[in-house]
């Protein structure tokens, strides 16, 4: 998803291991105790802090010795070293200055290209609103047969499906007994308007969606018509806006709910290194008329108020927020002043953002295969096949290993391999 915030280049650094702080040794006891001595056999015309900065210098050294001996810390300072000595930085702080200087050479190109690459993703949202005029006419086809405003011809409604030479067999065996049943059927139940329910299914059918819906949501999304997409306007800064298409409900006035997300093309002038990409920087939502007591959005409590003079009780109403889709029209704002947002709103915002996103690139545009389920199906098929690739290399990887068996007989047979977690 293309988020507010890009992720650094290089990997996590591992974590060094920390020297623990050792118990007293028996040799300390024994040595504070000979300084003891020392002190006491010493003391007489020697000045009190001589002594003491005398006996905290021998102490330090006898107490380094000593630690400097535990191979557990020697174990631990030569890991720091190493991992010191290892990491690119480090590596780059040891050229001579004029290779570093042809290094800050290439930085400085680097970041021409950032810019050049900045310039080529502008011209492929030009490149995307040129062809969303040309979906445009077959969305709004969609959108006729949905609402029912148009009944598509025989040739439209004909579909080729893969099990369909199947389907023909057991619908040839089918179709003489239940003929004169449909028949019926259809002169008692009149055929329904369109596709019921259609974006409303969508919704349930998608889990990033179904978890913003309430139940009270449900029946305000079933009179949901069509979502299309807009792309900002040629010298228009790039953005772009969710429709939501209703049609005259109980709930509220509006035609359209509206959901603008402003996007950026251009690298960070504190983090050139991090562009990867045009980025959702920050998102506007609608005003919605409810009608009155059908706000959504909002729910009334009563509470109870003691004067605490009189001692009277009173109960007031009062209206807070309440958890629904509609609150998706009244997003967090990023924080435009410099402020930092904190971590929850940091994650409610990138949230936001990949809805808005998923909506612009998969649902609106491939909506019929995300209401039969078949986009879903894609997304699932395509993760099992990644981890069946996977076992099947670790066959040909077993396979190899007993044929080395069979050519030196004298290798060890390989271990049988540990069962893996389901």
């Amino acid at each position: 998803m293309s988020g507010g915030v890009v992720g650094g280049h290089g990997g996590a650094v591992p974590e060094r291991a920390k020297p623990r702080r050792l118990p007293l040794l028996p040799q300390e006891a024994r040595g504070d105790k000979d300084i003891q001595m020392a002190d006491n056999s010493f003391s007489d015309g020697v000045p009190s802090d001589s002594l003491e900065a005398a006996k905290n210098a021998s102490n330090t050294e006898k107490l380094t010795d000593q630690v400097m001996q535990n191979p557990q810390v020697l174990a631990a300072l030569q890991e720091r070293l190493d991992n010191v000595s290892h990491t690119p930085s480090s590596y780059i702080e040891t050229l001579p200055k004029a290779v570093k200087r042809r290094i800050n050479a290439l930085k400085q190109l680097q970041v021409k290209c950032a810019h050049i690459e900045a310039k080529f993703y502008e011209e492929v949202h030009d490149l995307e609103r040129k062809y969303a005029a040309l979906y445009q006419p077959l969305f709004d086809k969609r959108r006729e047969f949905i609402t029912g405003d148009v009944e598509p011809t025989d040739a439209e409604s004909e579909w080729h499906s893969e099990t369909e030479e199947e389907d023909k067999l057991a619908g040839d065996m089918k179709n003489k007994a239940v003929i004169a049943e449909k028949e019926a059927a259809a002169a008692e139940e009149p055929a329904p308007r369109g596709i019921p329910e259609f974006w409303f299914t969508i919704f349930r059918n998608v889990d990033m969606l179904s978890e913003l819906v309430q139940e009270y949501d449900e029946p305000i999304l079933k009179h949901l018509q069509d979502i299309k997409v807009k792309f900002s306007d040629p010298g228009q800064p790039m953005s772009f806006v969710l429709e939501f298409h209703f049609e005259p409900n109980d709930y509220f006035t509006n035609p359209v709910l509206t959901k603008t997300y402003k996007m950026k093309s251009e690298p960070d002038k504190a983090d050139p290194f991090s562009f990867e990409g045009p980025e959702i920087v920050d998102c506007d939502g609608c005003t919605i008329d409810w009608k009155k007591g059908k706000n959504v959005t909002v729910k009334t409590i009563k509470k109870k108020q003691k004067h605490k003079g009189r001692g009277t009780v009173r109960t007031i109403t009062k209206q807070v927020p309440n958890d629904s889709f509609f609150n998706f029209f009244s997003p967090l704002r990023a924080s435009g002043d410099g402020e930092s947002l904190d971590e929850d709103s940091e994650f409610t915002l990138a949230s936001d953002f990949e809805i808005g996103h998923f909506f612009r690139e998969r649902i609106v545009p491939r909506a019929v295969l995300y209401f039969t389920g078949e986009a879903i199906e894609d997304d699932d098929n395509f993760e099992e096949g990644e981890e069946g690739e996977e076992e099947e290399l670790e066959g040909d990887e077993e396979a190899e290993d007993d044929d080395d068996a069979e050519i030196n007989p004298k290798k060890e047979p390989s271990q049988p391999s540990e069962c893996k977690q389901q």
